[in-house]
């Protein structure tokens, strides 16, 4: 089977066409996401030993607080962006892509700065009604916010512009590097870390990177959109990106939520033996992450030339391409969940069921194909936003009621759950609207009736 698979893989990456686009594409992006994960485990373990299992679950409320301001200062945008921007240059209508291109960084900034000054004004308010534990780690993760909006809409736009490379290597490989080697060097001076400075690190990090990522990825826009005027269609846009923002949040309150209601009902300590697993059970989907961000465009190309059989042909070919790998390292990481939570300190093992109960949902989430981007990319994001909504709530009273009595375990269960809950769903919606099936499933039903 793995021979059979590998030799399919190497064929489809010589010969020219959508397949072998998206199969380099996958690979540069998938050997970025091992890269990424590999730097990233390292930081966090590193944070961990270094700053202490408190410290350190600090570092991660605040961060978690930044990623789920972050994605609703977005409004969507950004998954506007990676649908339209195919769209316009395969119709050469340079004037909307100009006007897309400018209004979603914009409107962005804009959107993310207003939040983060409300949330600042809010976080005041409360401290001097009673006082707040790790108010400046709080504040600062506050006002991220605009540096990591401004970073996924970018990331989304050289992904759009098929930029793969330039879209995650700053954040996904420079910001770990830098972030851990000056954490180190202040380590080696001071003899001190903790949450403050980390965050703080973090934000410098973020701003440069920010800046250099922007000035190259301009150097990749059509050239002819500098010799028209901007066309904005507002009014569209927003048609789509509205249900997306709901969509992207709804997502991180599926993501995130637990985490936060974690660092509510128990504290920030078991934050940190939480983020642990999570961050070693998020390890299942690269394979998944790494296809769908070039495959994305593709979804949407296909089903513009109304090519169903296309589209049903790709989608069974990469949920072979993701499914295999993604198995062997949801096994490899139950198998061995102690030695590896152990990486991070001897108090975050306790994190081990929890662990396994969010590696089995991922397995769902990959099982069931590239659902979510299928959807979004031919137009049934409003279908889809109702069902994240939903299973939003669905996990929101799950951990409401499981994290009082399981602990961790608890937001595991619950988180792992609902994941499993809206793939399989947003599936079925897949097969209602698009009329073809991207699960594992059918993918090896049309190998074996072939």
């Amino acid at each position: 089977m793995w021979n059979w698979q590998l030799n399919q893989l190497w064929h489809k990456l010589r010969q020219p066409g959508v397949y072998s686009t998206i199969a380099r594409g996958a690979a540069a992006a998938l050997a970025i996401q091992i890269l990424s994960i590999a730097l990233n485990y390292t930081v966090n373990v590193l944070l961990a030993r270094w700053m202490g299992v408190s410290d350190y679950g600090v570092f991660q409320y605040a961060y978690t607080i930044n990623l789920v301001l972050s994605f609703v200062a977005g409004f969507g945008v950004s998954g506007a962006v990676l649908r339209f921007i195919p769209e316009y240059i395969v119709k050469q209508d340079w004037q909307h892509l100009r006007g897309i291109l400018q209004s979603s960084w914009i409107q962005t900034l804009v959107v993310s700065v207003i939040i983060s000054g409300c949330s600042t004004i809010w976080l005041i308010w409360q401290n001097t009604l009673v006082e707040v534990k790790n108010f400046t780690s709080l504040l600062l993760g506050i006002w991220g916010v605009p540096l990591l909006s401004l970073f996924r809409l970018q990331q989304d736009t050289a992904r759009a512009l098929r930029q793969i490379i330039l879209a995650f290597t700053p954040f996904q490989l420079v910001y770990p590097i830098l972030l851990i080697g000056i954490s180190f060097f202040w380590l080696k001076v001071h003899h001190n870390l903790n949450s403050v400075l980390v965050l703080s690190f973090s934000l410098g990090i973020l701003l440069i990177l920010l800046g250099i990522q922007l000035l190259l990825l301009s150097r990749f826009f059509p050239r002819e959109i500098n010799h028209v005027n901007s066309v904005i269609n507002w009014r569209y846009w927003l048609s789509v990106s509205l249900p997306l923002l709901f969509l992207d949040s709804s997502f991180m309150v599926l993501n995130q939520m637990d985490t936060l209601l974690i660092g509510t009902m128990l504290g920030t300590k078991s934050v940190g033996i939480y983020n642990a697993a999570s961050q070693t059970a998020s390890g299942v989907n690269i394979v998944l992450v790494a296809v769908n961000s070039i495959a994305a465009p593709e979804f949407a190309s296909l089903y513009a030339k109304g090519n169903i059989s296309g589209l049903q042909k790709l989608t069974s070919t990469i949920a072979k391409w993701m499914f295999f790998p993604t198995l062997v390292i949801a096994s490899g990481l139950i198998l061995f969940a102690e030695p590896i939570l152990n990486l991070f300190g001897l108090d975050f093992v306790a994190g081990k069921w929890a662990m396994i109960s969010l590696v089995l949902g991922q397995l769902v989430n990959v099982g069931s194909g590239s659902v979510g981007y299928l959807l979004i990319m031919t137009g049934h994001q409003n279908q889809s936003a109702k069902v994240i909504g939903i299973c939003a709530l669905i996990n929101i009273a799950l951990n409401f009621m499981a994290i009082p009595t399981l602990g961790i375990l608890g937001a595991g269960l619950a988180t792992g759950f609902s994941m499993a809950l809206w793939n399989i769903w947003l599936n079925a919606l897949v097969v209602k609207y698009l009329n073809i099936n991207p699960s594992i499933v059918t993918a090896l039903t049309i190998e074996h009736t072939r």
